[in-house]
């Protein structure tokens, strides 16, 4: 027993407390997905079984809920270790940022793309502990050159904001055009 001691206490250092929450929410989803198999990935009656349509679907689907309920299994007879909601948090947590993104990805459509842009680099500026006037004139000319970049030299097409229909028609164009 001693020869693994040193092996234990590896995976010992490199195991996160909150694995088993991690384990119990990839089984769920797995076990979500083998249950859609049948209306997604359809069987024909006619081919060879490599060459099914659902095949390799099937496959990867049962071996991915196979495997998630082996690490279940493990984390559920390893030693427990403190911390577990802490990490879990964290994870909770890193997702607010894409909450923000979709935020803006919904918005842009509707206020434009330049006041957009604008307002999230000061709301994220903010939200990352940024207070001086300096950090935000920077912030808002870096959002500028984003914009101007995207819109004008890169010519990336993004959809018009429903506010512009309310400026007179030269400044809309304009604004539709560079921002």
């Amino acid at each position: 027993m001693t020869r693994f001691k040193g092996l234990q206490e590896l995976f010992k250092r490199f195991r996160r407390p909150g694995d088993v929450v991690f384990a119990w929410l990839f089984l769920a989803f797995s076990v979500f997905l083998l249950s859609q198999l049948s209306s997604q990935a359809p069987w024909k009656s006619d081919a060879k079984i490599f060459s099914q349509p659902a095949f390799w679907p099937t496959v990867s689907v049962i071996l991915m809920t196979f495997f998630a309920a082996i690490h279940l299994l493990s984390s559920l007879l390893s030693a427990r270790i403190d911390g577990r909601w802490v990490e879990v948090w964290q994870w909770i947590k890193s997702a607010e940022y894409a909450g923000w993104f979709m935020a803006y990805v919904y918005l842009v459509p509707v206020l434009g793309y330049l006041p957009i842009t604008i307002i999230f680099a000061l709301l994220l500026g903010y939200r990352a502990g940024y207070r001086s006037a300096k950090v935000f004139a920077r912030l808002v000319l870096a959002a500028i050159v984003i914009v101007l970049v995207f819109k004008t030299f890169l010519q990336v097409r993004i959809p018009g904001a429903a506010i512009y229909e309310y400026l007179p028609t030269a400044i809309r164009s304009f604004m539709l055009t560079y921002f």
